[in-house]
């Protein structure tokens, strides 16, 4: 049976305490899927996050034949990957998480062909699954459309130029994946520089790989015959302690952060949330974050690293309806970004939308109501308006949420929040 996930919530709570960071999303899941490459040993990893995109991950990384303890109370999880046998990556797991597409070219290597269902035909693009197969191309793979999948054959693969139009997180870790086991030296341009990206080559590097450029925009891969499976600890993740910091700026508190030194990886967003009139302050491990004046208003435009992210736009805008002015946010990466808007107009935030800009007046008085979280960073977004809203607001949809935060209400709770989960049928 189907359940519906609700978080309710009520504000008026400067929030305080400490809170854990959770181990980063977007390193973890081209992990899982890179430990497929491992033909002997078992690979640990830890600080894994316990969301619903990791879950994903596991049963699509059992379904093609590994197996998987994933021990969620230690963030803790074991893949042995020695008997990866199934190229079919089935509808049922890929349409429900992005991340899959990091399975494509694990499993071409180990299958010698994959296929992608539930790609939607000339829907690819849209997808943005271009550049995974495109590259994949280059390398020599052999790539049928078969309806609404995607079938690719390895052929004889050799190392190549490759580049992306856009220096996308995943279709970096993708390429980079691929390239590790073709023979010769791949050239890929134009990669992303996320911190999450480096993650991933160290632990590619560790596996065996022979990855040089990370962080340069410029990365070289020298194929290997064979990769092994090693112990790794997963970064913490910049986009949960992003929204911990933007937490205790809305209601006026104070958040300290423990499971690295996450600063250093926010980017600009630093600076950004400085300005706003959050202090941030950083020793070793621990970060904390405080507000204690009135809120500014801020100008923002996002960016691949170290721009701002744009996974952190929509907790910025919740943010700045509680700043004394007008704040400008233009976004520049995704444009189905601004589903927010509609849904914070709904507890009285003052927004509009004029292309690719949203103008945010504040301060607003915003008021507890029903609101839908149409993607994870929406969900979470409504979560921090909720903190300061009059009475109670209800984020439905709340599964979007727990794909990508863990322990929702148990950390905010800790940090004295009001908020609670319920499962409707």
């Amino acid at each position: 049976m189907m359940t519906e996930v609700r978080f309710h919530v009520r504000g008026g709570t400067a929030l305080r305490g400490t809170a854990v960071i959770q181990g980063a999303k977007n390193a973890a899941l081209p992990m899982i899927a890179a430990a497929l490459l491992a033909t002997e040993g078992r690979t640990v990893l830890r600080n894994v996050p316990a969301i619903a995109d990791v879950a994903r991950a596991v049963e699509l990384a059992r379904l093609v034949g590994a197996t998987v303890e994933y021990h969620a109370g230690d963030r803790l999880l074991i893949i042995d990957a020695s008997a990866v046998a199934n190229p079919l990556l089935p509808a049922e797991l890929t349409r429900r998480f992005r991340g899959s597409v990091l399975f494509l070219s694990p499993v071409l290597h180990r299958c010698g062909e994959v296929t992608y269902e539930g790609a939607g035909g000339c829907n690819l693009g849209t997808r943005g699954l271009d550049f995974h197969y495109r590259g994949l191309a280059r390398l020599g793979a052999h790539i049928e459309e078969r309806g609404s999948a995607i079938w690719i054959k390895a052929g004889q693969l050799r190392g190549s130029e490759l580049y992306l139009d856009t220096p996308s997180h995943t279709g970096t870790e993708s390429l980079i994946i691929a390239a590790t086991l073709t023979p010769g030296r791949t050239v890929i341009e134009n990669v992303a520089l996320e911190p999450e990206v480096l993650d991933v080559i160290a632990f590619l590097n560790a596996m065996g790989a022979r990855i040089t450029g990370g962080g340069t925009g410029r990365v070289v891969i020298d194929g290997v015959d064979q990769l092994r499976a090693v112990e790794h600890t997963i970064m913490p993740d910049r986009i949960d302690a992003g929204v911990l910091c933007m937490a205790a700026a809305i209601t006026g508190g104070q958040v300290t952060l423990v499971g690295g030194d996450v600063i250093d990886h926010f980017g600009v967003a630093k600076h950004k949330l400085e300005q706003m009139g959050v202090h941030l302050a950083s020793s070793g491990a621990v970060t904390t974050a405080t507000r204690t004046g009135p809120l500014h208003p801020i100008n923002i435009i996002t960016d691949t690293h170290p721009g701002f992210a744009t996974d952190l736009q929509p907790s910025l805008m919740a943010l700045a309806t509680q700043a004394s002015g007008t704040s400008y946010l233009r976004e520049r990466i995704h444009e189905a970004r601004y589903a927010l808007v509609s849904e914070l107009a709904k507890m009285g935030a003052d927004i509009t939308v004029d292309g690719e800009k949203a103008v945010v007046r504040g301060p607003s008085t915003l008021s507890g109501t029903e609101v839908v979280a149409r993607d994870l960073r929406t969900g979470i977004s409504l979560v921090l308006a909720g903190l300061v809203a009059d009475g109670e607001t209800v984020v439905t949809n709340g599964s979007m949420i727990e794909r990508g935060h863990s322990d929702l209400v148990s950390r905010f709770v800790a940090l004295g929040a009001g908020i609670s989960r319920e499962e409707l049928p």
